[in-house]
């Protein structure tokens, strides 16, 4: 018989391994346009499912509390060489499990409890770690929220200046979750400066883009940028954390570990230097940038279908479709295209008159698409098939009709066959 530790899953776990094929035919046939997901490459799955698993490595490279962690220091200081040379940073933390961890180590780094934090308003394209009245961030912290204009739907700097003057903030963080436009980072390190906070941006949306230089980078702007390495940086889930100035390096570092991680995930951490050197090779710039060129073209497409866009378009991977000229809610539009294999997530736009669970829009973002090879005239057809649906949502043979046309175009661009 074959050792047990040698079954393979197969064999040892069909339920698990049914699922796990189950779902992967998901992906094949269906239109991901989640603006936060992607599809990270063999290379970088092979290094997840590799023995670093196994690997107990507390501490740091060269500062371990265990024995045996020559080797895993290699992979680690891989990638932070190879991060840093992306960015343009001088010091990185590539241990947080995920980008609320990142961000969290950045706070009880430099707040204590019930010191201001000011951070994007959730409705108009914040993420729950900046603030959330159900997130630690909002329970700990005195949360002073900026927004964008109601007119453009644009960032107000004036107003962010005025917010800033007003709450006194330890922190200031930009970047956001469903925001289509560029950050002026130099700008917001200016107000930074002028009422003593520390400058944050959480990068993790626009982290692909910014690598291959589609979209400003914050690195010089800010004393510390976090974020995820599985957006549109297309690596494994995961956090990461940057920084330039050498006295912000034990404070954070200590805050990662033993603040509030154990041990490191150092088979994900090797899936991370995958990453960041897939990031480093010039086909990266290329594919970053038709993500740009996908999300514009997709955006257009929107429009001429007779969406409305907020703040009229879009600078980066993403955008929020306005559903109100349709008649119809978040809640029903994500349902209806789900139906149809069109994978979405209803979003709040700014000053939603609906409620949080129901929402007036869709947020959309080509990572996933791009990924697979599409390109303009795929975005033209896409929009074309989310009008269809979306025009009559509860027609069953409607739905299913766009369905089988989705998974002819899936068939096209395949991701794992």
């Amino acid at each position: 018989m074959p050792h047990p530790h040698r079954i393979p899953l197969a064999e040892a776990d069909p339920a698990v391994f049914d699922i796990i094929l189950r779902e992967q035919e998901r992906q094949e046939h269906n239109l991901e346009l989640i603006a936060s997901e992607n599809i990270a490459s063999l290379a970088v799955r092979q290094a997840m499912m590799s023995v670093l698993q196994d690997k107990y490595a507390e501490g740091y490279p060269g500062k371990r509390y265990y024995g045996g962690c020559e080797i895993v220091d290699e992979v680690e200081n891989l990638a932070i060489d190879r991060v840093k040379q992306l960015y343009g940073s001088n010091f990185a933390n590539v241990q947080p499990h995920s980008g609320a961890q990142a961000n969290m180590a950045v706070y009880f780094a430099f707040l204590k409890p019930g010191d201001t934090l000011m951070a994007m308003n959730l409705a108009h394209g914040g993420h729950l770690t900046h603030g959330s009245p159900v997130n630690f961030t909002g329970q700990m912290y005195n949360v002073a929220a900026y927004g964008v204009d109601p007119e453009s739907e644009t960032i107000n700097y004036d107003e962010m200046r005025k917010v800033a003057q007003a709450s006194k903030p330890k922190i200031i963080v930009s970047g956001a979750t469903a925001y289509s436009r560029t950050f002026d980072f130099a700008q917001i390190r200016k107000i930074a400066d002028e009422v003593g906070a520390l400058h944050m941006c959480d990068m993790a949306h626009y982290s692909g883009l910014i690598a291959a230089g589609e979209y400003p980078n914050p690195v010089p702007h800010c004393d510390v940028v976090t974020s995820t390495t599985h957006k549109s940086i297309r690596g494994p889930r995961g956090g990461m954390i940057l920084w330039n100035k050498e006295e912000l390096t034990k404070p954070i570092n200590m805050s990662v570990f033993p603040g509030i991680q154990g041990g490191p995930l150092m088979h994900v951490i090797a899936g991370k230097a995958v990453c960041f050197g897939e990031a480093l090779q010039p086909g990266f710039k290329t594919y970053q940038a038709q993500i740009k060129k996908n999300s514009h073209a997709l955006a257009e497409a929107m429009i001429g279908e007779g969406f409305r866009i907020v703040s009229g378009g879009t600078d980066s991977h993403l955008m929020l479709v306005d559903l109100r000229p349709y008649g119809i809610t978040g809640k029903v539009a994500q349902i209806a295209l789900d139906e149809a294999n069109i994978t979405t997530n209803k979003n709040s736009i700014p000053n939603d008159p609906e409620k949080p669970f129901v929402t007036s829009g869709v947020r959309l973002g080509t990572p996933a698409v791009t990924t697979r090879g599409m390109r303009e005239s795929e975005m033209a057809s896409i929009a074309s098939l989310i009008a269809r649906c979306l025009k009559n949502p509860e027609d069953a043979a409607n739905l299913e009709a766009v369905k089988r046309e989705v998974v002819e175009l899936t068939k096209r661009f395949p991701i794992h066959v």
